[in-house]
């Protein structure tokens, strides 16, 4: 079969029997590219870097094959993910660079801006099929969530998962990875998370072994959250600001009074510690 060594599958199947959970991180330039995969080999942890559509539509082509040639040469399993691709012209870019033989291992079609789980299944059924043709495996959205951020669309009106709808929505779909709503959103969370762990639970049962399940909307989550997501299901996490800011930050400090090249190795180091530490915490250490 076409997924059969799937990356992405591999790396995330592995997480689910074993218990951990996978990084997630959105590289918005080659030295978080970088900064991932010697934090990865550093801790002997599988990882994903991931992107944004705006990311690859700036860079195309051969931004992609950086991306894939840092992660499918490192001595440990990192996948590559395109994240939350909903404009047409975003979704045929990266299946026309696969056609081209520079293939994502796995891509987020995200059609949870329909009206209807029917209105989803149409929009992103003919993409997942033609992506598996490539070999590229394909994560959709049940549900919807808030909020918006790097060039996303806003989103105002959140639906929860709906658990018994899940397996009819994953079948119509044809996709291999399912990323719930279940109180997430992107973006600052004004009030403190409250996370329906009932939906993960009860997603956890349906697709145990068979399906795995992504986070979104992790910004300014407590560690203790990030753990009982993982407990109930969990295998794939998305990370956005914690590294993206940490980064810049130090960039622009050093830039001040720094050379250029001393101020980019202070700020990809701490890029690579806030890595580190999600690896910990999420449990992927020394698993590879």
């Amino acid at each position: 079969m076409l997924l059969d060594n799937n990356r992405t599958l591999n790396i995330l199947r592995k997480a689910e029997v074993e218990g951990y959970g996978i990084l997630a991180q959105t590289c918005y330039d080659a030295n978080c590219v970088i900064g991932l995969v010697r934090a990865a080999e550093r801790c002997r942890s599988p990882a994903i870097i991931q992107m944004f559509p705006i990311t690859l539509a700036f860079g195309k082509g051969p931004w992609l094959r950086f991306c894939l040639d840092a992660a499918h040469q490192a001595s440990v399993p990192i996948a590559v993910n395109l994240d939350h691709a909903t404009d047409p012209e975003h979704i045929e870019l990266a299946l026309s660079l696969a056609e081209q033989g520079i293939a994502f291992d796995s891509i987020m079609v995200d059609a949870s801006h329909a009206e209807t789980d029917e209105e989803n299944i149409a929009l992103a059924r003919p993409y997942v099929e033609r992506a598996e043709k490539c070999g590229i495996a394909v994560e959709v959205e049940l549900g919807r969530l808030e909020g918006g951020e790097a060039g996303l669309r806003m989103i105002s009106d959140a639906k929860l998962t709906r658990p018994e709808k899940a397996r009819e929505f994953m079948e119509g779909t044809g996709a291999r990875i399912l990323a719930p709503s279940i109180g997430n959103l992107h973006g600052a969370y004004l009030n403190p998370p409250n996370f329906r762990q009932d939906i993960l639970k009860d997603l956890q049962d349906t697709f145990k072994g068979s399906i795995p399940l992504c986070l979104h909307g992790t910004d300014q989550l407590p560690d203790e959250l990030f753990q009982e997501c993982i407990k109930n299901g969990i295998s794939k996490i998305n990370i956005n600001s914690w590294g993206r800011d940490a980064y810049a930050k130090k960039l622009a400090e050093g830039l001040q009074t720094k050379p250029f090249p001393d101020a980019v190795e202070e700020a990809v180091q701490e890029f690579e510690s806030v890595c580190e530490r999600f690896f910990g915490l999420f449990g992927s250490a020394g698993k590879a």
